[in-house]
């Protein structure tokens, strides 16, 4: 495979486990050096993903780069500011980051099963928990890297978002604080691309749709649960985290040089739009 990316180095956010180690490791295998958050580092147990190494950061140094996990909650603003000077401390700069820390998580630390936050009757601490893993998380990431790419005139920062902000099917209304984070998640990379265009960093979006991760398969996307969704795609399958993956080193390499401000979907074909 082609260093394409040979010298950069890059963070990923929620790079514990599924699509976040999937990126990681997509970026370690393109030639960057990898940063690996996680709330977690050892999230993949939960799920009974398998690793190749101990940790996703032995996975990554066993391709030959150099990697450093940083557990650290990145919806707080004291926690990401200390990553981030470890970063710069550790590598002396920051080319790529990949927003992939969130999704529609318990609150309450239950492995199984999301919040109902139902429109008209949500609860605000489920509905302030889902927006700040998701949202204030990008935010907070993503202005914690423009200092650092400002001065080297350099980035390229993707958030990843979901199918769930782009449209709404009836029964993805119990899950409106999740939609409506990730819709967020698409508008704010567009007012961050308009801002940071002319100090040449791309702010881009990855939108998965039906992707079998650990985390989706234990909480029942397999079987005939997952059949149900293939006849509705017209790739016929579920998508993988590596199929995702190669959506984010399009946007991290110089074949995305001139896009910027734009969400792409990786869906198989589920939202022809």
């Amino acid at each position: 495979m082609s260093l394409k990316i040979a010298g950069k180095v890059a963070l990923v956010t929620g790079a514990g486990r599924g699509l976040g180690r999937a990126y990681a490791l997509h970026l370690a295998k393109i030639g960057a050096d990898v940063v690996v958050n996680d709330i977690n580092l050892g999230s993949a147990k939960d799920y009974g993903e398998k690793l190749t190494a101990p940790t996703v950061m032995d996975e990554i140094r066993n391709m030959g780069r150099k990697s450093i996990g940083i557990q650290a909650d990145v919806a707080k603003k004291n926690q990401v500011d200390a990553m981030f000077r470890q970063i710069i401390d550790e590598f002396g700069r920051i080319d790529i980051l990949v927003n992939n820390a969130g999704g529609n998580l318990n609150r309450l630390g239950a492995k199984i099963g999301s919040p109902n936050t139902y429109p008209s009757s949500a609860k605000m601490e489920d509905h302030q928990f889902i927006m700040d893993v998701n949202l204030t998380s990008t935010i907070l990431c993503c202005q914690a890297a423009s200092v650092p790419m400002k001065q080297q005139r350099h980035g390229k920062i993707v958030n990843v978002a979901s199918q769930a902000g782009l449209h709404v099917a009836p029964e993805m209304a119990k899950a409106m604080s999740y939609n409506v984070a990730k819709a967020a998640v698409i508008h704010y990379t567009r007012c961050l691309a308009a801002e940071l265009g002319p100090y040449n960093i791309n702010v881009n979006c990855v939108a998965p749709a039906w992707i079998a991760t650990s985390r989706a398969v234990a909480e029942g996307r397999r079987g005939e649960e997952a059949k149900k969704i293939e006849v509705q795609i017209p790739l016929g399958r579920l998508g993988t985290p590596e199929d995702v993956a190669k959506v984010v080193e399009f946007l991290v390499t110089d074949l995305s040089d001139y896009i910027t401000g734009q969400c792409i979907s990786a869906c198989g074909g589920y939202a022809l739009f």
